[in-house]
């Protein structure tokens, strides 16, 4: 008999049970294994060629019940993307063949008894996961090579892989092996149901090397011995930074709550952990410190407060049940009340880097089972879950588009003040909620029958967790960036007459060029009027910068590209022109207009009978 296999629901099973399900072609992020989907058993009606002692055996053509033929290659569903070909020996797939299943994973090696056994190479598409080595009733078991190509939410790929080069057992890393990290660090030494355990040494993107007893994952401190490249020198303080001064953490304020007797030892592990991230971490600050900023070849760029907020969205930590505003008060320190949510304060890397492990513990903590170093484990989750797959995706209606971004960021400055103004004074700090900024659209009087309640919220709600509750964050604390891109989403709807205004005219232009390509003598008939305003459009968009898109380089950086064609030139001149016509002809002068209102009121309670008198 030959067996043909249906898709399944993919459950997650342990070793034990994995052996009696050996072609499973799933692949958890490491290690774990899956559930083979269920069999269903066709009875052979005939079969044409060779037989072997009354078994089926070698090539020939199965004729089976319902019409099912098998013929060299064995087909497993009806579409054709699960399939074997390769050799049998007594109705099991035995010696040398390729499996495809039916997710598209592919194993091409050696078999028996149905298992993968012996070489072979198993890729994992979807997961960007490949294995080349020994294989044992169907899991990884002796010396091989896995490599994981690291992805990005939007799919795109990192620049390095980590790969392991070892031995396995039992499907885990299991004995000695090699990792080498894609930030460039590499560990070599023992393994254990796949952590680092044992003798071992670690060696850092910049050549500098420790050498010590690993256990469950982490190096043992008091054994730590550390080679610079130039030579050998001994941590002879257990207090001493393992980072360098531009990346020194300043978590005292998390070490407070570790028992003092453990302090150092948590310190170390954290920094372990960044030093593992450091080329990443490097990366991600250089990328954000450029958003809102025209091309440029000098790196000089420092990170903003403002565009730290727009990292934190883009991982969407606050998805976590946490506002950018509350992550401004844990990460305060020692500054000015009225520094603490000002989008323009510098964000040092050092600083950057300490924020994310104050970040990670406060948003990962409360998911920790027991571990033995609490706040390296819940920085490696966020850098591992949020940060690694999310960053560089660039959101929101500010620095989607870098046109569009470095227009924006000249009328920065100006809704900072109007920002202020309706800001509420709570616990010496100026913050503002969805609620106060309902009501300063509604003051303004920039509501209107496009731009309604109903619309605003929806902006406001643009990438909330649960974008369809409206009425959900009406009292959550906003920051600058979230206030600044609410009127840039309003830009758009309020705009819109003027986007089609702006449209028509590059429709009329681009008619009268053609008209005057096909009849050259109708050029004198056109209006010294129309000739005006399609001079003004070329020379309007002159004045813009070119066009580009927020591409990355294998180094991280970001690049400029121009636009492809003349429709996305257009669309973009378009957005960067309603940004402008938003603020100065309705934002500022409504703004404009309310100040003066509300200075005339205060100056009438004051001096009631003076004014009455002038009026």
């Amino acid at each position: 008999m030959i067996s043909k296999s249906e898709e399944g629901r993919r459950s997650e099973k342990s070793m034990s049970q994995i052996k009696s399900h050996p072609d499973s072609d799933e692949q958890p992020e490491e290690d774990g294994n899956y559930e083979l989907p269920p069999l269903i058993i066709l009875t052979v009606q005939r079969y044409e060629l060779e037989t072997c002692e009354g078994q089926f055996h070698g090539q020939g053509v199965a004729y089976f019940e319902g019409g099912h033929v098998y013929k060299g290659t064995a087909y497993y569903n009806e579409e054709k993307t699960s399939w074997y070909k390769g050799d049998w020996v007594r109705n099991n797939r035995e010696g040398c063949g390729l499996r495809c299943y039916p997710s598209g994973n592919i194993y091409s090696g050696e078999w028996k008894n149905n298992q993968r056994h012996g070489e072979g190479t198993m890729r994992w598409l979807n997961l960007g996961q490949k294995y080349v080595g020994a294989w044992q009733d169907g899991v990884q078991h002796g010396q091989g090579t896995h490599v994981w190509n690291l992805r990005r939410k939007d799919g795109s790929q990192y620049s390095q892989s980590n790969r392991y080069t070892g031995e396995f057992a039992q499907g885990q890393r299991h004995g000695w092996g090699t990792f080498y990290y894609a930030g460039g660090a590499i560990y070599e030494g023992e393994w254990k149901n796949n952590k680092k355990h044992g003798e071992g040494k670690f060696t850092l993107s910049d050549g500098r090397a420790f050498e010590g007893h690993f256990v469950d994952d982490q190096m043992i401190t008091p054994n730590l011995r550390a080679h610079a490249p130039l030579g050998a020198f001994l941590l002879s303080h257990s207090n001493s930074s393992l980072l360098g001064p531009d990346m020194a953490l300043n978590i005292d304020c998390l070490l407070d709550i570790i028992p003092e007797r453990k302090r150092d030892t948590e310190r170390k592990q954290v920094e372990f952990v960044v030093l593992r991230q450091e080329r990443e971490l490097r990366s991600i600050c250089s990328f954000y410190s450029r958003l809102g900023y025209a091309r440029s070849p000098e790196n000089t760029l420092q990170l903003s407060r403002l565009q730290f907020w727009r990292l934190l969205k883009d991982c969407n930590i606050h998805h976590r049940g946490i506002t950018l505003t509350q992550i401004d008060r844990l990460i305060r320190e020692d500054v000015d009340p009225a520094e603490i949510h000002s989008p323009f304060t510098p964000v040092l890397l050092r600083k950057l880097v300490s924020y994310l492990v104050i970040v990670a513990y406060h948003i990962h903590s409360k998911d920790m089972v027991s571990p033995k170093y609490l706040l390296a484990a819940c920085f490696s989750k966020l850098m591992t879950d949020d940060i690694l797959p999310n960053a560089k995706n660039v959101k929101g209606f500010l620095f989607r588009q870098p046109d569009v971004g470095v227009v924006a960021m000249n009328y920065m400055k100006r809704c900072w003040e109007v920002f202020q103004l309706f800001c509420t004074a709570t616990r010496d700090e100026q913050t503002m909620t969805c609620h106060h900024l309902l009501w300063m659209f509604k003051d303004l009087h920039l509501l209107d029958h496009k731009l309604t309640t109903r619309r605003l919220l929806e902006i406001i709600n643009a990438e909330s967790h649960d974008p369809d509750n409206l009425s959900a964050s009406v009292d959550l604390e906003i920051t600058f960036l979230e206030f600044f891109e609410v009127l840039l989403g309003c830009a758009e709807v309020t705009c819109e007459q003027v986007s089609e205004t702006l449209k028509e005219n590059h429709r009329v232009s681009g008619s009268n060029t053609e008209t005057r390509k096909d009849s050259p003598e109708v050029e004198t008939g056109i209006s010294s009027a129309q000739d005006g305003s399609q001079l003004n459009v070329k020379t309007e968009a002159n004045e813009i910068p070119e066009p580009a898109e927020y591409t990355n380089n294998p180094g991280g950086e970001i690049m400029c590209r121009p636009a492809e064609n003349n429709t996305k030139d257009g669309k973009l001149e378009l957005k960067m022109k309603t940004v402008d016509e938003f603020f100065n002809h309705f934002f500022f002068p409504a703004s404009d207009y309310y100040q003066l209102v509300t200075r005339n009121i205060k100056k009438e309670k004051h001096h009631p009978e003076s004014q009455r008198q002038m009026l």
